[in-house]
């Protein structure tokens, strides 16, 4: 099979997948000798575009990990994305957590939408809630992995007359109905329900509107940034993006989650990679 292109997709509220697709897709094109393109749809003007790919495209296509699966709000753009063919790798990105059904519910999506999945991989980057949870991930030795599978998959390119055999690729995970949204819960139990939760601001905020350009579901008002006009993914963009620190969070749920994530988490989760 020959390759010509090989594109890095992918949604990235704070960069840590985009970090992974990026490297990974660099190093592919280099090995091929072809083009690197890069396309982000973190932001509801690039979810306007319609993508369309060829059977000469390899895709390494990168979502973040929401609960335990592909960000729910991404569904209806993803949906729309065509592969007429193409070959993709799926790469999920989770918060040292776990990545449940994320992977292949996104190897399931890219399937569906005309694509075949050769390969896939599960990378950590910090988590969005923490500054401490899987910090500075992905880090050096997570781009050295990613690197390697870079090789292994392009191995596999040119090794392989027929790529569709291996299609889809297999994964981790329960296949569809997949398990439920992750859900946290306090210690007696009880569910904590943190959906519709936003962030606050203090008054050092200077009205930089960083936060608003930044934010994925278009939600922070421009004439107020205190305020909301639509939901709130709890992506974090705001807060790790805010030159003075000014965004924040004092829901006591949703802080009593974020410290038993940190305080539960600290083992060093390792990507998974399958080729």
């Amino acid at each position: 099979m020959v390759i010509k292109n090989v594109w890095s997709v992918f949604f990235s509220a704070t960069g840590t997948t985009e970090k992974i697709a990026t490297e990974i897709g660099s190093v592919m094109a280099e090995k091929l000798n072809v083009n690197h393109n890069r396309f982000s749809f973190t932001l509801p003007s690039d979810r306007e575009k319609i993508l369309s790919f060829s059977k000469d495209d390899l895709v390494v296509f990168a979502t973040p990990v929401y609960a335990g699966r592909v960000p729910n709000v991404l569904l209806k753009y993803l949906n729309t994305i065509i592969g007429n063919g193409a070959i993709a790798v799926p790469v999920s990105l989770y918060g040292n957590r776990n990545y449940d059904d994320a992977l292949i519910e996104l190897r399931d999506i890219l399937e569906k939408d005309g694509f075949h999945t050769i390969a896939a991989a599960a990378f950590i980057g910090e988590h969005s809630f923490s500054t401490t949870l899987a910090q500075g991930r992905p880090d050096q030795k997570d781009v050295e992995i990613a690197r390697t599978f870079a090789g292994q998959v392009i191995a596999k390119v040119k090794n392989e007359p027929d790529l569709e055999k291996f299609s889809p690729i297999h994964v981790e995970g329960i296949p569809y109905p997949y398990r439920g949204y992750y859900q946290p819960r306090d210690r007696k139990g009880n569910s904590i329900d943190i959906r519709k939760v936003k962030p606050l601001t203090d008054d050092t905020c200077t009205s930089c509107m960083i936060c608003a350009e930044l934010c994925p579901m278009g939600s922070i008002s421009y004439e107020d940034v205190r305020e909301f006009t639509n939901i709130c993914i709890k992506c974090c963009s705001c807060i790790k993006n805010c030159p003075v620190n000014a965004r924040y969070y004092e829901d006591p749920g949703y802080l009593y989650h974020k410290q038993e994530l940190e305080e539960g988490l600290v083992r060093r989760a390792e990507p998974e990679l399958f080729v």
